[in-house]
């Protein structure tokens, strides 16, 4: 072994895969996906580009890998031993998952891209074996075991992906606008509405200004719990 070699395999190793993904993802966080590019992410990390290249092929490769090392510590729930533990687990995996894409505002696009491009990558599966599990340990019938995990996914990563869509446009209205602001400014727009043909959404304006968004979130899934509860559970 050439002493070149040994140089080449000790930057490799003191590099790892693990330190890349962590790099891109605080690079995601600041720059969005634009500003993640192999020269950005060598420099931050201060190495070459071949060394980022031994351990991962291409940026393709890298967003799914940063999109699942998000979504594993998300999902990460510890089992609980108390009659509402599966219950508490769904809405803890829902929650996870839910802040995730506040945190990371690239996340949700991500999302989106992996479950409907990889339905067997890492990302979709940890995703669906988080839920599932627990809506086994809840009880339903193993026929509804898909559907009513299904559900829930479809529930809780359109929930979130709506949250992070509504962050997005409150920044996107420039430098300190945030989400009260942007809230207010819907609130106005839909208590100006013509009375008789919005009546409805007239009324609930002043709730959707002063809403919390992840007691929202909750309440979602309490309504979808009970829904299960009612199907497949009290029969």
């Amino acid at each position: 072994m050439t002493p070149q070699t040994r140089k080449s395999e000790r930057r490799t190793d003191a590099l790892s895969r693990e330190r890349i993904i962590e790099a891109a993802v605080e690079l995601l966080d600041a720059e969005g996906e634009r500003g993640l590019t192999f020269r950005t992410l060598t420099e931050r990390l201060s190495t070459g580009p071949g060394a980022i290249y031994w351990h991962v092929a291409n940026k393709g490769e890298l967003l799914a890998a940063a999109t699942d090392a998000v979504v594993a510590a998300a999902v990460a729930v510890e089992p609980a031993r108390s009659p509402n533990a599966p219950r508490d687990g769904i809405r803890a995996v829902a929650l996870g998952l839910f802040a995730a894409t506040e945190e990371h505002p690239w996340l949700a696009t991500q999302l989106a891209l992996q479950l409907s491009r990889s339905p067997g990558g890492s990302v979709t599966l940890r995703i669906f074996e988080g839920v599932g599990r627990q809506v086994r340990a809840l009880g339903v019938p193993e026929a509804a075991w898909f559907t009513v995990t299904s559900a829930l996914v479809h529930y809780i990563l359109g929930a979130a992906g709506q949250n992070a869509t509504n962050a997005d446009s409150a920044r996107a209205l420039g430098p300190g606008t945030g989400r009260a602001e942007y809230l207010a400014a819907a609130s106005t727009a839909w208590g100006e509405l013509d009375p008789d043909e919005y009546s409805f959404t007239r009324a609930v304006a002043p709730q959707m200004r002063d809403h919390d968004d992840r007691e929202q979130f909750l309440a979602g899934i309490d309504f979808v719990l009970t829904g299960i509860t009612a199907l497949h559970l009290n029969g």
